[in-house]
């Protein structure tokens, strides 16, 4: 009986994402720095991340958010320079997307992914499954994929489902950075897969290996071990960023909207 008043009482705690907008996933996340409008260059400016996600292109100051661990560095050292991103929208079909303020010669090659994207996955329908592999994660990511079946975000009442078995899987999640030791399990767990088939680099680290690599142990990054089709930045992404990226795969969510600083 406790539980039953206490569900009375709180209510309905799951979010509407995103059949409605939600607060918190538009304004509580915060995980990604980038440049603040009309940011310049300045010498030494690369040297504020220890993994080398700062650049500039034309005198322009750029962030790789696909090597951004979210440690604040740079926003702490030059708040005129770089502030954080706010939102769980931050999945994107191309690599080179994650790069900000994004380049606008990209969005031909965006409109052609979304197609290509949208063919493959219009026999999932609303019944997907999602085969988790982690290779050579920090935990981190793990935790808010496990997140993503709590009473808060319930995957499960969007049709979405983990199972263990890649045959009986559509989309396959990676974590981690790509260790060496992974690789040959990694293609079996791929040659195992129905198509069609997505493949999700969730994190920095399987994005682009993070603070271990390069390293003698791993591949600096799941792509190039396997043909990513979304790429979900943060260290770790939130649990509203890897809704985005299921979404996006699966062809609910429209990708490629241009994020304000």
């Amino acid at each position: 009986m406790p539980w039953v008043f206490r569900g009375l009482r709180n209510g309905v705690l799951t979010t509407r994402y995103p059949r409605r907008p939600d607060a918190y996933a538009e304004h509580g996340v915060r995980n990604l720095a980038r440049p603040v409008a009309g940011a310049v260059w300045r010498d030494g400016l690369e040297d504020l991340c220890p993994t080398g996600a700062i650049g500039q292109a034309h005198g322009e100051v750029r962030v790789d958010q696909g090597r951004c661990i979210g440690c604040g560095a740079c926003v702490s050292a030059r708040p005129e320079t770089f502030g954080w991103q706010t939102g769980g929208d931050t999945a994107r079909l191309d690599r080179r997307a994650l790069v900000v303020p994004e380049l606008a010669e990209t969005d031909d090659e965006l409109a052609r992914l979304r197609a290509g994207l949208a063919r493959r996955t219009r026999a999932l329908r609303r019944s997907v499954h999602i085969r988790h592999v982690d290779a050579g994660s920090d935990g981190s990511e793990e935790w808010e994929v496990l997140a993503l079946l709590n009473p808060v975000y319930d995957i499960h009442r969007l049709g979405i489902f983990f199972t263990a078995s890649p045959r009986h899987a559509d989309i396959l999640l990676v974590t981690g950075a790509g260790s060496h030791g992974m690789t040959a399990p990694l293609a079996r767990t791929l040659e195992g897969m129905p198509v069609p088939l997505v493949v999700i680099a969730a994190g920095t680290d399987a994005i682009s290996g993070g603070l271990v690599s390069p390293s003698y142990a791993t591949a600096g990054g799941v792509g190039d071990l396997l043909p990513v089709d979304v790429w979900v930045p943060g260290s770790p992404p939130s649990p509203f960023s890897l809704l985005h990226a299921l979404l996006l795969a699966t062809g609910r969510l429209r990708s490629g909207a241009r994020r304000s600083a």
